[in-house]
């Protein structure tokens, strides 16, 4: 299933640098002036897991599908967004589309680049993306619920009146995901419900660290995922060949790059696990929920999997590799038959079964 990134911010705080870096492309523009991106750059990246290699290798398979992640770079948002300013209205329409956001916030000084405002402050700037967001919620919520859309169920009008409340109070909309089922959040449609993922984007002597600027956002944000990256550096490790890549990270003092640590904090963010099918024709990485049962797992590979489930048969990544396959693994008594009720754990290796 994957997931979609959305990556916001005011203009000129790296946004289109960093998209650049993290999908290895020149695809998007990145100039020294505000609304450089217009319509939004999408791209797809493939989610790096040492286990899949691992798999491949024992299973000796032909090819190797890894999980994958969808970057979208959106246009830079201004105060005012809500109602339009800059490029208000498409910047909240591309926003709706994503999984999770991801709040990119300038934290570093340079005369060279432009900045929309006098100073350098990630606080106030969060602030005035996380207002324009809450003010188009507002406005949303006003609508449907001036409509009374008789479509609606009961519950779902519940829920849009206690969010317009919460909004309408100056009081944080997070609280609602304590009250009411996260399908529901999600047909919502919310910007303000959304997963968010700080990352802080400072200059390079402020690697790996981070500065005072993205010391603040850590203090002001500690229930959030706060990411500290350089988007020029990860812009110039991602143009080095895979074998210098690592020689340049040690010199440059960093452990694992920023697709790395986004991909993790957004894993963690969303929920979300990893299983494994394998095979002499593909070893392959699926994204799906936490929590998962078996045939949902199969329902992400095909519908008629979840369907017509009627067992898996699961094997544990170490005891995969330590035993070097299904065969091995059932010989050592470490193979184990699953039915409808197992929940998927992170790492497991899957062979399903279904009916005709």
């Amino acid at each position: 299933m994957g997931f979609k990134c959305g990556i916001v911010g005011l203009p000129n705080v790296g946004k289109s640098t960093l998209f650049n870096a993290l999908t290895a492309s020149k695809q998007a523009q990145a100039e020294n002036f505000p609304f450089c991106t217009i319509d939004p750059n999408i791209g797809i990246v493939a989610v790096p897991d040492e286990r899949l290699d691992k798999i491949t290798e024992i299973s000796k398979s032909e090819k190797t599908i890894n999980a994958a992640i969808t970057f979208v770079d959106i246009a830079g948002l201004v105060k005012g967004a809500s109602k339009g300013e800059g490029l208000g209205n498409r910047f909240l329409s591309h926003v709706r589309e994503v999984d999770a956001i991801v709040h990119l916030v300038r934290c570093f000084d340079s005369e060279k680049v432009q900045n929309v405002n006098e100073n350098v402050n990630p606080i106030r700037d969060l602030e005035i993306i996380e207002t324009e967001i809450l003010l188009a919620d507002l406005e949303s919520l006003q609508k449907r619920l001036d409509k009374k859309n008789k479509k609606l169920e009961k519950d779902e009008i519940i829920f849009l009146e206690e969010c317009y409340k919460l909004i309408n109070g100056g009081n944080k909309i997070q609280i609602i995901k304590e009250k009411f089922d996260k399908n529901l959040i999600k047909k919502s449609g919310l910007l303000s419900l959304k997963p968010k993922i700080i990352v802080c984007n400072v200059d390079e002597k402020s690697l790996p660290d981070g500065n005072k600027y993205s010391d603040l956002c850590k203090a002001q944000f500690l229930e959030q995922n706060v990411i500290v990256v350089c988007a020029d550096i990860e812009d110039q490790i991602m143009n080095l060949q895979a074998e210098d890549r690592k020689d340049f990270m040690v010199e440059s003092g960093i452990k694992s790059t920023g697709l790395n640590n986004l991909i993790k904090a957004g894993y963690d963010t969303l929920g979300l696990s990893t299983f494994f099918t394998s095979g002499p024709e593909e070893t392959r990485a699926w994204t799906i929920e936490k929590n998962f049962s078996a045939p949902q797992a199969a329902g992400v590979i095909h519908t008629d999997f979840e369907k017509k489930f009627i067992r898996s048969e699961t094997v544990s990544h170490n005891d995969f590799v330590k035993y070097k396959g299904f065969n091995e693994c059932k010989t050592a008594g470490k193979l184990r038959l699953e039915g409808k009720d197992y929940i998927v754990k992170d790492g497991d290796v899957m062979f399903f079964r279904t009916g005709a």
